[in-house]
């Protein structure tokens, strides 16, 4: 049962890593070293994995997946100390608080306190910790040995420095902050961190207990079993912290991503009508939808830019009473002004097919009162649902009746809609 949780633990912190992986191409320094955190210590909990010990000690180091997983924590640790020096106040600030200031120095010197403390585990590891064969678990079977005690106090004084700074200054940090999702999440952190320093504590009490006073296997057992749930515990906590101030914005993201996907057959006709009218050739949708080149909030930006600009262009070939004619067709469509709009741009791309571009530009699309991006882009996606559902024979009956003589009335036959 213990191994599960152990695996658990593991994919959690590493799907929080994947979670946040763009962060590393398009976020801030910080919060690049929050990914930095969140990934050292997926690394970690997968070398406290069974499957992923076994196959590390394949490898001829007798217990080198002890000394591996040390080295990702203390990578992970260093990141997090990045993190919390860069998030809280500013440097330009007069007037840096004493925390802050605290924090930022604790940061600046864990780079090479960290250095220093990886090459003195690896001494450590190589001559003093007895390693005659290898351990199940690295602190049961070691328990009781001076070599050990030295090697894991100089790895816990890295996590019993972090674990303090950033419990302290998360604590901190939820008790001020106004958003609601924020402070939770941050006071789930704080609170792991004052378990993680917890967890630091009690460890080191035990391996030095161990030698000062020898204690039975079973009672070592026992007591690094306990810590280890409760350390499966804490970073299940941060799993659940971390998250939910990014639940918001992922649901964006999604609504985002899901108006992208609707709004691309519109967007592609568009642009393959007009090229250079985007600033690389258009792509199929999955491609274009799986593409990170840029931020997905900016594509939708560049689309319904390039969606405006090649509407822009279609005013030269549409006939002068195409949009009249176009509502004509749509007043008893579901949603009739999108409708009216997918008609007018799906007869104009046929007529931008078959003639030339007239010198003068028909009237513009009817104004909007968009107040902003996504509202423009949430529009041309019902726009471009319409046109999705428009077919040639529609849109070519509409242009030819649009051109007719303006002094003879058009009776416009029947069109059917799929919705």
């Amino acid at each position: 049962m213990f191994d599960y949780i152990k695996y658990l633990t593991a994919a959690v912190m590493t799907l929080i890593a994947v979670w946040r992986f763009p962060a590393v191409r398009y976020a801030d320094a910080h919060r690049r070293a929050l990914w930095g955190g969140y990934a050292g210590f997926a690394v970690a909990l997968w070398l406290y994995t069974p499957a992923v010990m076994d196959a590390v000690d394949r490898i001829p180091v007798v217990d080198l997946s002890a000394l591996l997983r040390h080295f990702a924590s203390t990578a992970a640790i260093i990141a997090a100390l990045t993190y919390v020096a860069t998030s809280y106040g500013k440097s330009s600030e007069t007037v840096v608080p004493r925390h802050v200031a605290v924090s930022r120095r604790i940061a600046r010197a864990s780079y090479g306190t960290g250095a220093i403390g990886v090459i003195l585990l690896t001494v450590l590891f190589f001559t003093v910790v007895d390693r005659d064969k290898p351990s199940q678990n690295f602190l049961i079977d070691h328990a009781g040995q001076w070599g050990v005690a030295v090697y894991m106090t100089v790895f816990y004084f890295f996590p019993l420095i972090t674990t303090a700074v950033c419990g302290y200054q998360w604590t901190r940090a939820a008790r001020r902050v106004e958003n609601t999702s924020m402070r939770v999440g941050l006071g789930l952190m704080g609170i792991s961190m004052w378990m993680g320093l917890t967890h630091t504590l009690a460890r080191i009490t035990i391996l030095w207990a161990a030698v000062v006073f020898p204690l039975s296997p079973s009672t070592v057992r026992l007591l690094v079993d306990a810590t280890a749930i409760w350390m499966n515990l804490l970073f299940l906590i941060v799993a659940v912290g971390a998250s939910i101030p990014t639940t918001r914005a992922a649901a964006a993201r999604w609504r985002t991503w899901r108006t992208l996907y609707r709004t691309y057959p519109l967007w592609f006709d568009l642009v393959d009508a007009f090229p250079g009218t985007s600033l690389y050739p258009p792509g199929r949708r999955l491609a274009e939808l799986r593409h990170i080149r840029v931020p997905i909030d900016v594509r939708l930006d560049r689309w319904t830019q390039d969606i405006a600009d090649a509407c822009e262009k279609l005013r030269y070939y549409a006939p002068r009473d195409l949009m009249f004619a176009a509502e004509d067709i749509t007043a008893s469509h579901p949603d009739p002004e999108p409708a009216a709009e997918a008609y007018w741009i799906k007869a104009a791309l046929q007529a931008a097919d078959t003639s030339q571009a007239n010198p003068y530009a028909t009237a513009p699309l009817r104004e909007k009162p968009f107040v902003d991006t996504d509202s423009e882009a949430a529009w041309l996606a019902r726009v471009s649902t319409a046109y999705s559902h428009i077919t040639t024979d529609q849109a070519r009956e509409l242009l030819l009746h649009s051109i007719e003589v303006e002094s003879e009335p058009a009776r416009w036959p029947a069109i059917s809609f799929t919705v």
